[in-house]
């Protein structure tokens, strides 16, 4: 199971590791070997996530995420993406960027250092939307119930998380973004560039969101009408010709998989001229750890391992908040990539923990319920 999931990613992390020591020799071995442990530190809590989405799938569709969106990871955001924020932040063309990624890297990691307001407050309401929608729902299952309870009676008051990220919007343009941090440390006012990548974020999170969630619930009426035509099939002796919507919803929950991804690449692209500014060493290490985030939301979707931890999903959800509020912290402050990585890790973790003591105590009471029956028949009650 291990190496049927993780095959791919062992050959790519072989392969790249390879190409690291031709191109860069040990050093860039070293350097694709942080890199790639630093993207699968950041993105742990992506992992979670997505399986979460994706493993309302099919497994045809599971094999796209494996391979077209390991395409678009990789070389979307992973190597295209730091080309294209260089090229629109310098007004300049995509070859003149490559060519200034290649040949002037310092220049470079400031162009991308200087855009880093409108990326943080992109990636940054969009993420706080994922978790606002999540912690606003009501649940059956909640894990920090003294806080969730009260959250989700606030849920029920219509457009409460827009409303929300709006105020926080307005409130980070009217703080951290009149002293945005620039390359050399200086700070400049970008509240007008945060303010409407800020409005970007979210207007993408509602339309793409909004797509998922609606094929989404038209899948699952479907699905009972399915279900209904087969039993009436069995009944009847007629054949049941099924329904086509099916690769519809599955391609919109794919379309907001791909964006999600994105969102949570930008802090490991950003982080990542922390440790380097070659866009080839970046794109190697980055790409070997975005394989291992993809095999690890299959594996989650094929162990059942949300089923059996039923607190993973919020500790995730929650790792997402707080990486919303740390990239929007990051556009006048810097914040080390060990916090940023740290933070998600132990909430993940501390989710985990708690899942397993509540299976144990959920195995221990029915233990005890079966000790109780078996008493009460031994004594003929």
């Amino acid at each position: 199971m291990v190496l049927k999931t993780f095959g791919w990613s062992f050959a790519v992390t072989a392969l790249g590791l390879v190409a690291a020591i031709l191109y860069g020799g040990w050093t860039g071995f070293g350097i694709v070997a942080i890199l790639s442990i630093l993207e699968i530190s950041l993105s742990f809590d992506n992992a979670v996530v997505n399986a979460g989405i994706l493993k309302k799938m099919n497994a045809f569709w599971q094999k796209i995420f494996l391979t077209v969106g390991v395409l678009i990871a990789v070389f979307g955001m992973r190597l295209v993406f730091p080309v294209v924020i260089v090229a629109i932040s310098a007004k300049i063309g995509p070859i003149e960027a490559v060519d200034l990624a290649m040949t002037d890297k310092d220049m470079y990691k400031q162009l991308v250092t200087d855009a880093h307001p409108s990326i943080a407050a992109f990636g940054g309401m969009f993420l706080l939307m994922i978790f606002l929608d999540f912690i606003f729902e009501d649940r059956d299952i909640k894990w920090l119930a003294w806080l969730e309870r009260p959250l989700a009676k606030l849920g029920k008051v219509d457009m409460l998380s827009v409303c929300i990220a709006l105020i926080v919007l307005l409130v980070t343009s009217m703080t951290f973004a009149v002293n945005a941090h620039q390359h050399g440390g200086t700070h400049v006012n970008k509240a007008e560039t945060v303010l409407i990548s800020g409005i970007a974020g979210l207007i993408t999170y509602l339309i793409v969101g909004g797509l998922s969630g609606f094929f989404e619930n038209k899948l699952e009426e479907d699905e009972e009408r399915e279900h209904e035509a087969e039993e009436e099939a069995k009944r009847t002796g007629k054949k049941n010709t099924g329904m086509a919507l099916a690769g519809k919803a599955a391609f919109f929950m794919f379309l907001y998989l791909e964006v999600l991804d994105a969102s949570f690449s930008f802090d490991g692209v950003i982080g990542a001229f922390a440790v380097t500014n070659d866009i080839v060493l970046m794109a190697l290490g980055l790409g070997i750890g975005a394989m291992y985030v993809r095999s690890l939301t299959v594996y989650l979707v094929r162990q059942g391992t949300l089923d059996d931890y039923v607190y993973l999903e919020h500790g995730a959800h929650y790792a997402i908040g707080a990486l919303a509020v740390i990239l929007l912290v990051t556009i006048q402050y810097e914040i080390h990539e060990v916090i940023t990585g740290s933070v998600g890790v132990i909430l993940i973790a501390w989710s985990f923990w708690s899942s397993v003591r509540r299976n144990k105590r959920i195995a221990a009471e029915e233990a005890a319920g079966g000790a109780d029956f078996k008493k009460e028949v031994s004594s003929g009650v």
